[in-house]
């Protein structure tokens, strides 16, 4: 099996990384790199090694009591679809794919029984389709990718910074520049490897910020913009400003006053050259009932 590790997967431990897509044992995972079963960019390396952006990982593994991930007939909110690819909106509270823990009820499993074997498998059977990824409880915009070839032709476009992903955010405090751009470097929180942290070590990484409106010194409502698309990213620079998004505890924000399901976060925008083509590929959907929940609350407020 080949895999190429994309931005969301640098800064993992080689053996973390493996056992996550492989579900296998991390001390099974341990002993096939001890063993050379797994190179990466052609070479063996240690189980600590930690994953660059486009290494190309390559393994062989037998696999213990294999995981097989079942079809399920979940809704999809399909906004765009051609014979190469889709794009869906995914709603808060799924998981993009299945992990080790999670192998139910993820966008995989309604992929995989809308669509069954016609998903690129180059990212692995745990992410069949799956090119680019949001939090558990980001809701918005995907693309999803048919087969290989197309996988590879908008893994490029990734990876060039060639889409434009645009994000609807409410944070908390009133954010001070009606348009900025944030520019810090963020890696892996060495404490907390669960979490991403703006670190001098870290990766260049940048983020457009124009506020569409203030609700006095309690919250603003943001349109965001990747520039580029690292791990956590809008959480993390958001959260370093001191303007952490409504709800989300995970970068220390707090639950309030208002009650979602955690971060009040949307990908509401992706634009893209369509597959073997020229043509350019605009999508934008409405607010999400997070976004509208808790701006009606606050709208309300400021009336009264």
């Amino acid at each position: 099996m080949i895999i190429f590790v994309d931005e969301n997967d640098e800064s993992k431990r080689l053996d973390n990384f493996l056992t996550e897509i492989t579900n296998l044992s991390r001390s099974k995972v341990q002993a096939a790199i001890k063993k050379g079963d797994v190179r990466v960019n052609a070479a063996i390396k240690k189980s600590s090694y930690i994953l660059k952006e486009n290494d190309k990982i390559e393994y062989a593994i037998a696999p213990e009591n294999e995981v097989k991930i079942v079809p399920q007939d979940i809704p999809l909110d399909i906004i765009y679809e051609d014979e190469n690819m889709l794009v869906v909106n995914k709603p808060s509270g799924m998981l993009t794919h299945p992990t080790a823990l999670e192998c139910e009820n993820t966008l995989v499993n309604a992929l995989l029984y809308k669509y069954g074997e016609n998903l690129s498998d180059i990212n692995g059977e745990f992410r069949r389709g799956i090119l680019h990824r949001l939090d558990r409880n980001t809701s918005g915009l995907l693309m999803i990718a048919k087969n290989n070839r197309t996988h590879e032709f908008l893994a490029e476009q990734i990876k060039n910074h060639s889409i434009v992903k645009k994000y609807r955010a409410i944070v908390k405090g009133n954010y001070p520049d009606s348009e900025t751009q944030i520019n810090l470097p963020i890696g892996r929180n060495l404490k907390q490897p669960h979490k991403m942290c703006v670190t001098p070590d870290g990766k260049d990484s940048t983020t457009l910020v124009k506020v569409l409106k203030h609700f006095g010194n309690e919250a603003s409502y943001l349109e965001l913009t990747l520039v580029t698309g690292r791990t956590h990213q809008i959480r993390v620079h958001l959260s370093y400003m001191n303007h952490p998004i409504y709800n989300d505890t995970l970068y220390g924000a707090g639950q309030g006053k208002v009650k979602t399901e955690e971060q009040v976060l949307q990908s509401f925008y992706l634009e893209f050259t369509k597959p073997f083509s020229d043509e350019i590929i605009k999508l934008e959907i409405e607010p999400d009932e997070k976004i509208k929940k808790v701006l009606n609350y606050f709208e309300n407020r400021r009336e009264q």
